[in-house]
């Protein structure tokens, strides 16, 4: 792919005016609010036996939104017994929580590390998933994009946030961890869902976004026709008299709005040659983003972004924001 978007100079200042609906902060302290309310007992660990000798494993299940169990992993350094910095980590769209050799990165690099499994996803990629999506929707186009999209009270992407929000919760009660040095890190959906988080807690002490999903939804639908944007084109394409239903309900997930209300320092990236999460719907979130900020820019990229050569930019910057 070529680069079809605006050019550098451009973006930078990029700062469109995107739908934002008055009910915004409400309806995000109104569903957290509900969640927390029927969480239970918190969250649960049980270590695991396994053949890798450097990190000790645990099946870790939290409530999530209304009360839902979510499964994630929880990994540590073997036989570290001090508080740690951890990430925690969202995956990108159609993955899982994978499995705990799919993830040794950041525990082997000496930090705490959580992933969340993705309700209702995790059968496109890696080592899949386990945890369901139980609440029912009406007609959807193939995926999750439109999901319960008739509402935002229905819609899957508020389910999915508020379990991400959730998760930081639990990794507060965790054994071992530090919880003034709690960073967040996602790529693409995992990305999109990382700034929401952002934008919806106040004690995070970094947050890292690479090519983020889920950003100036009638920018990104309108320019990109890859999937999942591609999801709400079709279903838009069959249900023609739905459109301002449709970006109502997205307004509520989009990722500018959340950025605004972002305090932690962050670090994107984007590709210029984004066809999937195009740049200037990046550069819209980060133009807003309210903490302190930087982003990566790769020329020549298209959604892979940095890749298998972005982790030790996301390890520097950790060292040294976690410090």
């Amino acid at each position: 792919m070529a680069r079809f978007d605006l050019p550098e100079s451009e973006l930078r200042t990029f700062s469109p005016d995107v739908r934002v609906e008055d009910d915004f902060d409400e309806f995000w302290t109104r569903t957290l609010a509900e969640s927390r309310a029927m969480r239970g007992d918190g969250p649960t660990i049980t270590k695991i036996e396994s053949a890798l000798r450097g990190v000790d494993i645990y099946d870790l299940t939290f409530p999530g939104f209304a009360g839902d169990p979510i499964s994630g992993w929880y990994i540590r350094p073997a036989g570290e017994t001090a508080d740690l910095p951890v990430i925690v980590e969202y995956v990108g769209y159609g993955g899982g929580r994978g499995l705990p050799h799919e993830r040794l990165a950041w525990p082997t690099a000496g930090y705490a590390y959580v992933v969340m499994d993705t309700r209702g996803q995790g059968a496109t990629w890696g080592g899949g998933g386990v945890t369901a999506d139980p609440h029912g929707a009406g007609p959807s186009f193939p995926g999750v994009m439109t999901r319960g999209i008739e509402a935002p009270e229905t819609y899957y992407y508020r389910r999915l946030i508020t379990d991400a929000v959730l998760c930081v919760d639990a990794v507060r009660e965790l054994p071992g961890i530090d919880t003034s040095r709690i960073a967040i890190t996602g790529i693409s959906q995992g990305g999109g869902i990382t700034l929401a988080v952002s934008g919806l807690r106040d004690d995070l002490a970094a947050a890292m976004i690479d090519v983020p999903f889920l950003c100036h939804f009638e920018r990104a639908v309108g320019m990109s026709d890859r999937d999942p944007y591609g999801e709400v084109n079709a279903y838009l394409r069959i249900h023609r008299g739905q459109r301002e239903t449709v970006f109502r309900t997205l307004s509520y997930v989009d990722g500018v709005n959340f950025a605004s209300r972002a305090t932690a320092p962050a670090l994107f990236s984007t590709g210029l040659q984004d066809a999937t999460c195009p740049p200037s719907t990046v550069f819209a979130a980060f133009n807003r983003y309210g903490g302190s900020k930087d982003i990566d820019v790769y020329e020549f990229n298209d959604h892979e972004g940095g890749a298998e050569s972005r982790w030790p930019d996301l390890a520097a910057y950790a060292a040294r924001t976690l410090a």
